[in-house]
């Protein structure tokens, strides 16, 4: 569904990210890891189209990005989830669930049913909702739009972590039973491991690591030597 080659992306011409290949299948969950500053939110911002790529393509389902402005991108089944959320405070929940771009129509229906507590939350402004409760509708607003990419930036920011291991199992089960793809930026190892189904690695912008969940689950030396930057003796990567 997303594949990326050679991404190479930053800011006023000083690139953030290097050389990135990545891809995500249909239904698959991927998490991003790495420590601040290597280049996680970059990669969201350059495939949601709100960064330019300096070099390299992203294409969804075949095709490529390059010409879409992030508004194309939205429509073709994009969704970003960003850090602190993107909501509009002072609509309700229910006003979120409508609130969709010209043409479109969001499955609010959905929204509710893989996130129940809304229901009772429907007429309550986003101002005033927990940060729990204010991170299940930034979740459900992206999968009432049956997207076909979701894009999670730090879901747990600000969260105590047992609340973002209750929401995400959610996100996953969306993802295997629709076919969405789900690229997970994430402070939190071990809760972006267990519902993911493979792991990259990025230190200062570039990949030192690529394997599966459960490696990156068993193997908790390999994951500490690429976060100071480091090639783990003895353990082979997929990069």
């Amino acid at each position: 569904m997303l594949a990326i080659e050679g991404l190479t992306a930053g800011y006023d011409g000083a690139p953030v990210l290097r050389g990135l290949d990545l891809h995500v299948d249909a239904g698959e969950v991927v998490a991003l890891l790495g420590p601040n500053g290597a280049g996680k939110t970059t990669t969201l911002r350059a495939i949601s189209g709100i960064v330019r790529p300096l070099a390299g393509t992203i294409r969804l389902a075949g095709d490529d990005l390059a010409r879409r402005s992030p508004d194309a991108r939205a429509r073709l089944g994009i969704a970003h989830v960003p850090e602190g959320r993107g909501l509009f405070f002072g609509l309700t929940v229910a006003e979120h669930l409508r609130l969709a771009a010209l043409g479109e129509r969001l499955d609010a229906d959905a929204a509710y049913r893989y996130f129940p507590a809304l229901t009772n939350l429907a007429d309550r402004r986003a101002g005033l909702l927990s940060g729990g409760e204010q991170q299940m509708l930034a979740l459900g607003r992206a999968l009432a739009r049956k997207p076909r990419l979701m894009l999670l930036d730090e879901p747990s920011l600000g969260l105590a972590p047992v609340i973002v291991e209750n929401l995400l199992p959610i996100v996953s089960s969306y993802a295997k039973e629709s076919d969405c793809a789900v690229l997970l930026v994430e402070q939190h190892i071990h809760i972006a491991l267990a519902v993911a189904d493979r792991g990259y690695v990025l230190s200062h912008g570039e990949l030192l690591l690529h394997e599966s969940a459960d490696v990156l689950r068993a193997d908790h030396e390999l994951i500490l030597s690429s976060y100071l930057g480091e090639q783990a003796q003895g353990s082979a990567t997929g990069a």
